[in-house]
């Protein structure tokens, strides 16, 4: 059994102690450095961000969770980004955002993408049905094999997400 990492091991301990091995896991995982240390970087932010470090069996699982996440958010702001870039090169030059532009849309894009995690996920297929795909809520409901009742009230759930980010609350 392996024992516990003692209570008065705090986050600077755990950095000394794991930091390198993070980075090096992060690495393997990216292929980059640069981005490995950035994300080696926010993990131990988030670590911060916690609080007190509570004693850990398994510092490294702790750390490799936190880091996971991380790299899945990491992956889904650079999907979005190349599918915007993708959609921004087919349109007519004239028509294309400032740089500053561009990153208010990709900014806007992470928040919708968070938001839309964050819901359960029939609110969140109906709400994509709806504003994509432009069905109708009786076919969203039979597509979902709910009432047509209950997609109103996905829908409604949905927007005030959408509501709360744009009021900053979210």
């Amino acid at each position: 059994m392996t024992p516990l990492v003692p209570s008065s091991d705090n986050a600077g301990s755990l950095y000394s102690s794991h930091h390198g091995w993070l980075h090096n896991w992060l690495w393997r995982k990216l292929g980059c450095r640069d981005g490995a240390a950035d994300l080696a970087h926010d993990t131990f932010m988030r670590v911060l961000d916690g609080g007190a470090v509570p004693p850990l069996r398994e510092p490294r699982a702790y750390l490799s969770t936190i880091a996971n996440g991380l790299l899945v958010n990491h992956w889904r702001r650079l999907t979005l980004e190349r599918a915007y870039l993708d959609a921004l090169a087919v349109q007519d030059e004239a028509l294309a955002p400032s740089p500053e532009e561009r990153a208010l849309v990709l900014e806007a894009l992470m928040q919708v993408d968070a938001l839309l995690d964050k819901l359960p996920a029939k609110v969140r297929e109906a709400f994509l049905l709806s504003q994509i795909d432009g069905l109708t809520y009786a076919v969203i409901a039979v597509q979902l094999r709910v009432s047509e009742r209950m997609v109103k009230k996905y829908m409604a759930q949905a927007m005030l997400q959408c509501l709360l980010i744009g009021n900053g609350h979210a």
